[in-house]
């Protein structure tokens, strides 16, 4: 009976310490109904389209003159094109061609980026928004003002071209236009000038200067740069980059004319650019 005591005091400390375990444990603390926090949903995009099968060879034929004249075997070469090297296919593809002709060369190319957001807070469609909201601010179009159609309240392009109206009068008054970026980072000429090079024939209610596109997948822009290196003729690179969902697609067509006093037609750059685009929206969403 001598030794009770101690052999309670003994038990009474293992107790102890057991239920200090149970307070220290971070699972004692759950509380059942506590709200759990869900990862942003994922982009509609997971692969990316083989980019030299992206465009139909009947397009290559138009958008590349010149081609159908040469041999079959250099046709063919042409048509399919040198894919860009990359890291990662299922993040970033692309292609180039390039055609020559006796008036003039010109150059193709498409980027397709699927953009991926490892934060579980934010979705990829909101990523996407980032990347593609930077690329416009970097093109630096005199219709950038924060805003693009889609997220204007009936906002449309025509809307848009109001607005460019408004930022060449503005950029002439001052006396200086602000120039238009490119992707490809070549300068562009002032958006006060008219991008085709012609001071007379141009339909005054058509807008080609650098702009925002409506009805292009979820926003889009188009970029017109006209430069010269040198005594070279002078070449015009037209840039269309559109966002549709967390993908995010470049079309660049540049035309070099071959003789030095010739300026390529903007219009047409523009129109047939435009069109593949709507393409590779079109083919993205079926």
């Amino acid at each position: 009976m001598a030794y009770v005591p101690g052999v309670a005091l003994l038990v009474a400390l293992v107790a102890g310490c057991s239920a200090g375990s149970d307070a220290d444990d971070p699972a004692a603390d759950s509380k059942p109904g506590s709200p759990t926090v869900s990862a942003a949903p994922p982009g509609k995009y997971r692969t990316l389209p083989e980019s030299c099968s992206a465009v139909p060879r009947s397009t290559l034929k138009d958008l590349l003159p010149g081609a159908a004249d040469l041999p079959q075997e250099q046709q063919d070469k042409v048509y399919e094109g040198t894919a860009t090297v990359t890291y990662d296919t299922d993040r970033k593809v692309g292609c180039r061609w390039k055609s020559d002709a006796p008036d003039a060369s010109r150059n193709l190319s498409i980027d397709f980026e699927r953009v991926v957001s490892y934060d579980p807070a934010v979705s990829d469609d909101d990523r996407a928004r980032e990347v593609y909201a930077k690329k416009e601010d970097a093109a630096a179009l005199p219709t950038s003002a924060g805003v693009t159609p889609s997220e204007t309240p009936g906002g449309s392009a025509s809307a848009s071209a109001s607005a460019s109206a408004s930022a060449s009068a503005s950029a002439s008054a001052s006396g200086s236009g602000t120039p238009s970026g490119s992707p490809s980072g070549i300068s562009s000429a002032s958006p006060s000038a008219d991008p085709s090079g012609s001071t007379s024939g141009t339909d005054p209610d058509e807008d080609l200067r650098p702009r925002l596109l409506d009805g292009l997948g979820d926003a889009a822009f188009l970029d017109d740069a006209l430069t010269r290196a040198g005594s070279t003729a002078q070449h015009r690179t037209v840039s269309v980059v559109f966002r549709t969902s967390n993908v995010i697609v470049t079309v660049q067509y540049t035309e070099q004319p071959a003789r030095v006093t010739e300026v390529p037609d903007s219009r047409e750059l523009q129109e047939k650019a435009q069109a593949l685009a709507r393409k590779l929206d079109e083919a993205l969403s079926d």
